[in-house]
């Protein structure tokens, strides 16, 4: 089915509360659970958002690690043929004029010379959901509002559901992994999503790789700017106890 009514659930509304306090007893400092729509956490040098873009499906909550994040609560479900419930993610980068501590982005893609990154994820039996490494790109070096290109990696895909658009037959060899390429727009970014054939939960990967294939592909240029790049999860039915393990992200320039 095609879901040409789904928005870019997780960037349509600005962020609009503070990070969560932070619990200082006992050794490193590690933010609380959080629960609040737009709540943010810092985890190290990133930042956490429990980003839940549809209220009216139910409570969730997120649980910040030492380097990603639990889904603790994810309650009710929406119509898998239409958007996710939200994008709980860590991400290296802005978002909303929340722009993680001490990030690199926006920047220039031809100046950017890797972007090494790292990802492990916990996926769990039942739910419907997708696990989803975002790419952002823009022409400008956009802080806040939706960027004009999303990249989507679909690490796994859990119940009927699919990405934005169109499968366009074509393939893509990344990672070690060879990815099913749709191409779509949901009338405010133009989308393009990589589609794994088997669950992967371990991916190592240069976000240039993909920034190139896309490129190719008439999704944007040399010339635009990365503008933060994101981990996580879109469920359409519960999700707790969804986990992103682990998240590292570079970006060397020059």
């Amino acid at each position: 089915m095609k879901l040409s009514t789904r928005t870019a659930v997780h960037t349509l509304l600005p962020a609009l509360t503070a990070s969560a306090a932070l619990m200082t007893l006992g050794g490193p400092a590690q933010a609380a659970e959080i629960c609040g729509q737009y709540d943010r956490a810092t985890v190290g040098a990133y930042t956490v958002q429990n980003n839940v873009w549809n209220p009216a499906s139910g409570r969730q909550c997120v649980n910040p690690t030492g380097s990603g994040f639990e889904l603790t609560k994810a309650e009710g479900q929406v119509p898998t043929d239409g958007a996710p419930k939200s994008y709980p993610s860590i991400y290296n980068g802005c978002h909303y004029t929340a722009c993680s501590p001490g990030t690199k982005l926006p920047a220039r893609i031809s100046s950017i010379s890797s972007a090494p990154t790292s990802v492990s994820y916990g996926y769990t039996a039942g739910g419907v959901y997708n696990a989803s490494y975002d790419i952002w790109l823009d022409p400008e070096p956009k802080t806040d509002g939706v960027s004009a290109v999303e990249i989507m990696i679909w690490t796994n895909k859990v119940g009927p559901i699919q990405p934005i658009g169109s499968h366009t037959g074509a393939t893509a060899t990344i990672a070690g992994t060879t990815w099913q390429v749709w191409e779509g727009d949901n009338g405010r970014n133009k989308v393009i999503s990589y589609v794994a054939p088997a669950a992967v939960a371990d991916l190592r990967f240069d976000v240039k790789e993909f920034v190139n294939h896309a490129n190719s592909r008439g999704f944007g240029d040399s010339s635009w700017y990365l503008t933060s790049v994101q981990a996580g999860f879109e469920p359409w039915v519960g999700g707790a106890g969804l986990k992103v393990n682990s998240f590292s992200s570079e970006v060397n320039t020059g």
